[in-house]
């Protein structure tokens, strides 16, 4: 059973950093590519980032490049997202998913995805 589990949020103010771990498990974790979304009160769910087996493919979404980090350690089967600089309006719930192959942009395109992790960014 395959199974992503989300960690590391929380209740942070603004200007401060946070790191997401996306921790995999029943999967080949080097046949996929792991991406990272959040999902705001209200709004749809976005791309914020995403990452290839190998940390040769890395995206980011307009609104997250310069201030979002994503990275991945095969060997712990894990995947992380560092934020800095959080602002009010990076609230929201922030899930990883796994697609095989190469990363995509596109919600539809993963085939698993994470429980989710709440942030929330006090001014």
């Amino acid at each position: 059973q395959v199974q992503l589990a989300e960690s590391g949020g929380g209740l942070v103010q603004a200007g401060d950093s946070l790191r997401l771990t996306c921790k995999a498990s029943g999967l080949t974790f080097i046949n996929y590519a792991v991406g990272w979304f959040r999902q705001a009160p209200g709004k749809e769910r976005e791309f914020v980032a995403a990452i290839s087996w190998n940390d040769q493919i890395i995206y980011y979404s307009d609104s997250t490049r310069g201030r979002f980090s994503i990275a991945r350690d095969n060997f712990q089967h894990t995947a992380y997202l560092q934020i800095y600089t959080l602002k009010p309006e990076d609230t929201a719930v922030y899930y990883c998913a796994a697609v095989w192959g190469p990363p995509k942009e596109e919600v539809h395109s993963y085939t698993y995805w994470g429980q989710g992790a709440q942030v929330t960014v006090s001014s």
